[in-house]
């Protein structure tokens, strides 16, 4: 109330001068390597996501039910301690996920950071990557294609532990038989996202 407040004394002009000076500051951090890891929350169905992104690449997408400081704080470890909010920074990956959440994108064009994926979990997952919107795929499949044919549950578990949902399509991942299977997200979410896809029908 008292942010709103405060926002309704300010003109449209200073409060336009005042973004503008806060974003010439990201800039000048981020030209001075001062930021390694930014982050900010957009919007989807399944509410505000939590994105990350280093220079190397988008680096976590959260579902809003994971702690927001735990996943910062998980990132200063495993990355750097030079995290900071930066909007304008992740504007690429908000648009593409717009895009896709709309039905009007295919494919992810966004870099990937895999600095927080094991060497196992990184071949399922670079395989997971390359499964074309509104194709399945298996776990053993998947084991398969790693070269751990009866390794079905260890990719299950690299699916799962997945830092990149959605944008690394982990939700293209079926049991044999058709069945969903597991999703860190929540199965009603993965059949959201393969209906999406044309991936399966949609359920009655």
């Amino acid at each position: 109330m008292l942010e709103k407040s405060a926002r309704n004394s300010f003109s449209a002009s200073e409060i336009d001068q005042a973004q503008r000076a806060a974003q010439r500051l990201l800039d000048t951090a981020r030209q001075r390597g001062l930021i390694d890891v930014s982050y900010t929350k957009v919007d989807s169905p399944f509410g505000k996501l939590l994105i990350a992104a280093t220079t190397s690449g988008l680096v976590r997408l959260a579902f809003p039910e994971q702690e927001d400081e735990q996943i910062l704080q998980d990132l200063a470890r495993r990355i750097s301690p030079r995290v900071l909010e930066a909007p304008t920074s992740l504007d690429p990956v908000r648009r593409e996920l717009d895009e896709y959440f709309a039905g009007t994108r295919r494919a992810f064009e966004v870099a990937l950071d895999w600095k927080l994926i094991g060497p196992f979990a990184c071949k399922v997952l670079r395989l997971t990557s390359a499964i074309p919107y509104g194709a399945l795929s298996t776990y053993g499949q998947l084991a398969s294609g790693v070269g751990v044919p009866r390794g079905s549950r260890a990719a299950g578990n690299a699916l799962g532990s997945n830092p990149i949902p959605i944008v690394i399509p982990c939700h293209r991942v079926l049991r044999a038989g058709g069945h969903l299977g597991g999703y860190a997200g929540g199965l009603d979410r993965k059949r959201w996202l393969l209906e999406l896809e044309g991936a399966i029908p949609p359920a009655r």
